[in-house]
């Protein structure tokens, strides 16, 4: 590799890092007519896959040049920052290359935007196509679609990447006017909405035909970018949902906002609000796989997650009214939405108990967190935890345990006692 090819990747890769929306799961190309890569149970940088193994990518932006001014981006117009640009053949050799050498199992491949989004889209698709069809590469690869593309080549796009990706950025038309002017989300939801149409379409056609050509098989992601302007977590999440449901999405990326200009329509971080990030992640989980409504994790009452605890156990603590749950009559929804019971288990305990009435035991090998559980669980008519807890003092006692609520009680006494004299 040349000296200015190794500057180029510099650049671009560490530009490129601030886009978290890549995923691979789902990519199903399998390798034919004696191709290079397989996309088939392969992934991306710093993923894991289902069955936990760690997979890696080439991440890279074709170019840092943008003619938009967003002010959270580092490749903003008016930063002063290094720039550079790829040509489409040294993309493809790069990739190529490296595959060879088991560097990469994939490509995630994003841009500035060069001149307009037509300009630059039309590239990042001769690169896939020319992966794909002249030198038969299968492994997987994401592209992220620029918006304001013709719907020629986002069609185009479909048919050689096994996944694409929208960002819509900022939860909000209002913050996207306010830090980035020059987007609109009419520009953003139109591709978005037409590459779900035609992964709807594409699946039909699979149902009629023996061989119809895959259109991003791994479905389409956006990106979120948490904390660079003022919505609430609810905001976000009821977006979220609206985004799953809309439009078909794969994953919904929560990006904690990294201040990488001082321009004064920002807040000023010392570092991104990471848990937060990790607390809109695990609400979205609930969303997909645990069958809550966003509404049910949070609304306007209680517009902000709680960074102490996760958002299951401070729903379980809102509603204590519906706990404890019998693990040996209740339904597979209730069950699964105890503290420390997660999907597999919840699963577990459903087809066993067909069996045998279940055990303490039993539920500590299905691989329930009875630190949590017992304290909203039942087994055999009879609760794990009989003790009477008020919010307050059942929230500590799962934080930090028994001596935490025996010290806050001592506390309390001594607090009521001084009162008194």
């Amino acid at each position: 590799m040349n000296e200015r090819i190794q500057e180029k990747l510099s650049i671009l890769a560490d530009a490129a890092k601030y886009d978290v929306s890549c995923s691979s799961s789902g990519g199903k190309r399998k390798n034919e007519n004696k191709g290079l890569g397989n996309a088939e149970g392969m992934g991306i940088c710093h993923s894991y896959t289902e069955d936990g193994r760690c997979v890696s990518l080439l991440k890279i932006l074709l170019t840092n040049y943008c003619i938009f001014d967003c002010a959270y981006c580092v490749s903003r117009r008016s930063n002063d920052v290094k720039r550079a640009a790829f040509t489409v053949d040294e993309v493809v050799d790069l990739t190529m290359n490296f595959y060879r050498r088991n560097y990469i199992e994939g490509l995630f491949l994003s841009s500035g935007i060069f001149k307009d989004s037509d300009y630059t889209m039309e590239r990042l698709v001769r690169i896939v196509k020319k992966l794909r069809t002249e030198h038969k590469f299968n492994g997987y690869i994401h592209v992220k679609t620029i918006p304001g593309a013709s719907p020629e080549l986002i069609a185009e796009a479909g048919l050689y990447a096994d996944r694409l990706s929208v960002n819509i950025e900022l939860p909000s038309e209002l913050s996207l006017q306010n830090l980035a002017p020059e987007k609109n989300y009419k520009e953003i939801l139109t591709p978005m909405k037409q590459i779900h149409q035609g992964i709807v379409q594409n699946k039909e056609e699979k149902a009629l035909f023996k061989k119809v050509p895959a259109f991003a098989a791994a479905g389409q992601s956006t990106q979120l970018i948490v904390g660079a302007s003022d919505e609430n977590d609810h905001q976000i999440l009821q977006l979220s949902d609206s985004l799953y449901k809309g439009y078909g999405l794969k994953r919904v990326y929560y990006s904690g906002y990294v201040p990488v200009t001082d321009d004064a329509r920002l807040p000023q971080l010392t570092r991104p609000p990471v848990i937060r990030e990790h607390r809109l992640y695990q609400s979205d989980w609930l969303i997909r796989f645990y069958g809550f409504q966003a509404d049910e994790i949070l609304d306007p009452q209680h517009p902000h997650l709680d960074l102490e605890i996760d958002p299951k156990l401070a729903w379980a603590l809102r509603n204590r009214h519906v706990f404890p749950v019998d693990v040996q009559t209740a339904d597979y929804e209730m069950i699964l939405r105890v503290p420390g019971v997660g999907a597999r288990s919840a699963k577990r305990i459903v087809a066993a108990r067909r069996f045998a009435p279940l055990t303490l035991d039993h539920l500590h090998k299905f691989g329930v967190v009875l630190k949590r559980a017992k304290f909203f669980l039942t087994c055999r008519g009879q609760a794990l935890d009989s003790r009477e807890y008020d919010e307050q003092s059942l929230r500590r006692q799962i934080l930090f345990g028994s001596g935490a609520v025996r010290s806050a009680l001592v506390t309390q006494q001594l607090d009521l006692f001084a009162q008194a004299s």
